[in-house]
C-alpha cells in the first residue's frame, strides 16, 4: 500500500483522521509515519491537544499493522485493546508519529497464532516528534481478528 492509498483509506474509513488533517509521510515494511498540523488539533494553550497526539500515535501504530497484514494478503479486523501515552514535551506546531513493532522478532509467532487461533495480539510503538525533538511516545496493544 502506498502513502497516498493509505491516506485515502484513513480519511474514508476513519473520518477523524480527515478532520485532524492527518497525512501519510511514509509507508515502509517496518514503519509508518503520519503527520498532522497544529491548527485542527490545537488546545486552549495553543499547543496540540493531548487527545490529538494520542490519536495520531494510535493511527500510526494501527496503520503499520494494517499495511503489514495487507502485504501478507490478509484482510483482518484490527482493534486496539489498550495503550499508554507519555507526553514528553508540549507540541507547539506540526508533528509526526512514526510507528514500529515493539518486538519485531515476535512477528512470526503473531502470524502463527493468527492462523491457528484466528486472533493474535501485537504491541506497536509510536514516537511523536516535532521540530526535531521527541515530544511523546505511545505503546499500544492491538488485536487482529481473522
Amino acid at each position: 500500500m502506498t502513502a497516498p492509498e493509505l491516506e485515502a483509506y484513513l480519511h474514508a474509513h476513519i473520518p477523524l483522521s480527515a478532520a485532524m488533517q492527518v497525512s501519510v509521510r511514509a509507508v515502509e515494511a517496518d514503519a509508518v509515519t503520519l503527520a498532522a498540523p497544529l491548527a485542527p488539533n490545537i488546545n486552549h494553550r495553543e499547543t496540540v491537544f493531548g487527545g490529538s497526539a494520542s490519536a495520531v500515535g494510535i493511527l500510526a501504530a494501527w496503520s503499520l499493522l494494517h499495511t503489514r497484514m495487507l502485504s501478507e494478503g490478509l484482510h483482518v479486523r484490527l482493534v486496539i485493546q489498550s495503550n499508554a501515552m507519555a507526553y514528553d514535551k508540549p507540541i507547539f506546531g506540526a508533528f509526526t508519529a512514526r510507528s514500529s513493532l515493539a518486538e519485531p522478532d515476535q512477528w512470526p509467532r503473531f502470524m502463527r497464532m493468527l492462523a491457528r487461533m484466528r486472533r493474535a495480539r501485537m504491541r506497536v510503538n509510536s514516537v511523536l516528534e516535532s521540530d526535531g525533538h521527541v515530544v511523546g511516545r505511545l505503546t499500544g496493544e492491538f488485536v487482529a481478528l481473522a
